[in-house]
């Protein structure tokens, strides 16, 4: 029973993970505190805990690592013929100029990418991928969407839709609109 007397919500199955046992605990020692928070944020973290070390398996079975990934998925999703500024892919990327500066440099040193100053203002530069980047990008996709969906795997298509859904109505609470 929670502590207005109602009987808490069914799991889908008689199994407790570690976050009903960091719950089950603070129930215990805390039973005048709402720990229900705790649930979605807990297990949020729990999931990239456990996650992440897959992800980075598939992106360096490629060659890459995550920031790399990003940067040759992001150019690739926008056109392989549609170069993106620096600035541009910091937005999309949501990390500092300095991060994709970084990540940047190293792509290009790898010959993924090319930086060429824009054709309309000499004081833009942009980012395409080259054929090599087209072409890696292109191999470690279905790997990493393979990976993701073995990952969800425990959720139904309709499951992953709701999930889906509730996720986005947090980040839009949350100020994240495109």
């Amino acid at each position: 029973m929670t502590t207005d007397g109602e009987q808490p919500p069914a799991k889908p199955d008689d199994r407790a993970d570690h976050v009903d046992h960091v719950l089950a605990q603070w129930h215990t020692q805390r039973p005048d505190l709402d720990v229900s928070p705790m649930a979605v944020i807990g297990r949020l973290k729990r999931l990239t805990l456990l996650m992440d070390p897959e992800m980075k398996r598939t992106f360096a079975a490629h060659g890459l690592d995550r920031a790399s990934f990003d940067v040759l998925a992001t150019l690739r999703r926008n056109g392989p013929d549609t170069p993106l500024t620096p600035a541009e892919l910091m937005a999309s990327a949501m990390v500092t100029s300095g991060a994709v500066t970084q990540r940047l440099d190293r792509l290009q040193g790898r010959g993924l990418i090319t930086r060429k100053p824009s054709p309309t203002d000499g004081r833009v530069v942009q980012v395409a991928l080259t054929e090599e980047g087209l072409a890696l990008i292109e191999g470690a996709l279905p790997d990493h969407l393979a990976t993701e969906t073995r990952l969800l795997s425990a959720l139904s298509p309709a499951e992953r839709e709701q999930l889906a859904l509730l996720m986005r109505t947090l980040l839009l609470g949350l100020g994240d609109e495109f």
